[in-house]
């Protein structure tokens, strides 16, 4: 297709929400605040509600000024109990001052759906902290349920790929020994009675070298052979999963929900890193949200999508540690994107107006058919040829089939600009469920109730 940019997606990288199914809902961001020029919270929850398709939201504290933030905007909030409150949380008193303090003033306008006791607490190595946390987390079921939240919030903690003894193969997968029955044994017998997810931050970046660099990003590779199961994994994410999942298994806890409390790619690094740079960034978390989102699932648990948050909302300049560290984030501090993985809505034009972003402004063509009657989506007369093709590298690089207006496809002939926006626009205006303003196109779109089909060639 001469006059389609598909591949633009090394510099736009797009995945439309219509077509990954349930990505609103299983698809969020982790909001950490290590930095010293990060926007006010208040224009953040602002920014993500007007300007992204992300509605769940991961905090690393209990942040009061983030929390009145997000009141009201419908975002799905997961908090935090930070590390060192653990201890303190397994009395029952304290809990129940940490919810008052930390829950009860912001929820329900605050829609907070669950609690985190810590983050990766079983690979700290921390006695202490360790031996406190199965407490810590019943203790503030307890406080949740003496206040009637229990149903509504849920709590768990999160857990680094370090709790697994063995990972690969896949079907190896084994937790600690000592850590298994003694910490997680409980820990996953109390996930399971309170209808809890199991979460895990599994990073094939920090499991990649530059032999295994295709097979962390979902590029074609020659695969990885389980000899146990027979399958052949061709992606390292997949195996990371379904590590924990043999795991769980073993502890006979299979029924467990995965969710992928973290993971991510960075846009800089250091000198030497092998794939650190925005375009393999963008890469990861795009294929990451087609992945997760698509319902395949992985060879131990097909069909099934899973609740993942990608590290991280912002870059975050007060992290220690190696130039990677700091440039996890998909945003800029000025909330511009470092790069778009599809996350924004049209209706971010105003601000972006370098993404071909069709404005979300519902227009009155005339005439417009009747209520369930069959429209298509065409390009109106007079529209220019470089608004068109906007139009057009928008659509292909949302991830949309442009096949048909590729050559050998059924609409490919007339080779003509206008003709392959034809079948684009349509494209996307049928995918989107047929709504006025998913034909807008910055003003270029108008509805029709004429079939513009032709010989082969079906809209």
């Amino acid at each position: 297709m001469g006059t389609t940019l598909v591949h633009v997606i090394s510099a736009l990288l797009l995945v439309a929400s219509v077509n990954i199914q349930g990505i609103e809902g299983t698809v969020g961001v982790n909001y950490g605040t290590v930095a010293d020029n990060l926007p006010p919270p208040a224009e953040v929850a602002h920014f993500l509600l007007e300007n992204t398709i992300i509605n769940r939201v991961r905090l690393f504290d209990a942040n009061p000024e983030i929390l009145e933030a997000f009141a009201h905007t419908g975002i799905a909030i997961t908090l935090t109990v930070p590390n060192n409150e653990i201890p303190q949380l397994t009395n029952l008193s304290f809990a129940q001052q940490w919810v008052t303090a930390n829950i009860t003033p912001h929820f329900p306008a605050t829609n907070i759906v669950r609690i985190l006791v810590g983050n990766e607490v079983i690979s700290s190595a921390s006695k202490l902290l360790i031996t406190s946390l199965v407490p810590a987390m019943q203790t503030l079921h307890t406080a949740l349920v003496a206040e009637s939240l229990d149903h509504r919030i849920k709590v768990s903690t999160p857990h680094s790929l370090g709790i697994l003894s063995s990972s690969s193969p896949p079907s190896s997968g084994e937790f600690r020994q000592g850590y298994d029955t003694h910490v997680l044994k409980p820990l996953l017998s109390f996930l399971r009675a309170t209808d809890s997810p199991f979460l895990v931050n599994p990073y094939p970046f920090f499991g990649c070298s530059a032999d295994t660099l295709d097979y962390a990003l979902f590029r074609p590779n020659s695969g990885a052979f389980d000899d146990d199961t027979k399958f052949t994994y061709t992606n390292m994410l997949d195996g990371q999963l379904d590590a924990v999942f043999s795991a769980l298994k073993l502890l006979d806890f299979s029924d467990l929900e995965i969710v992928i409390a973290e993971t991510g790619w960075p846009s800089k690094g250091d000198a030497g890193q092998v794939g650190v740079d925005a375009d393999t960034a963008a890469e990861y978390n795009r294929k990451l949200m087609q992945h997760v989102t698509s319902g395949v699932g992985t060879p131990l648990m097909p069909n099934r999508t899973f609740e993942t948050y990608i590290f991280a909302l912002f870059n975050e300049d007060l992290k220690p540690g190696p130039t990677c560290e700091r440039n996890f984030g998909l945003f800029q501090p000025d909330m511009t994107p470092v790069y778009d993985i599809g996350i924004l809505r049209p209706t971010a034009k105003a601000n972006f107006p370098s993404y071909p972003t069709p404005q979300a402004v519902p227009v009155n063509p005339s005439p417009i058919p009747a209520s369930g009657a069959k429209r298509w989506c065409l390009p109106k007369t007079g529209a220019k040829e470089d608004a068109l093709q906007k139009n057009l590298d928008y659509v292909c690089g949302l991830g949309m089939d442009c096949k048909p207006i590729q050559e050998g496809g059924a609409c490919y002939l007339p080779n003509t600009v206008r003709g392959h926006a034809a079948y684009a626009m349509n494209a996307y205006y049928q995918a989107t469920g047929r709504n006025d303003y998913a034909c807008d196109f910055g003003g270029t779109g108008a509805i029709t109730k004429l079939d513009p089909s032709y010989g082969s060639c079906k809209y």
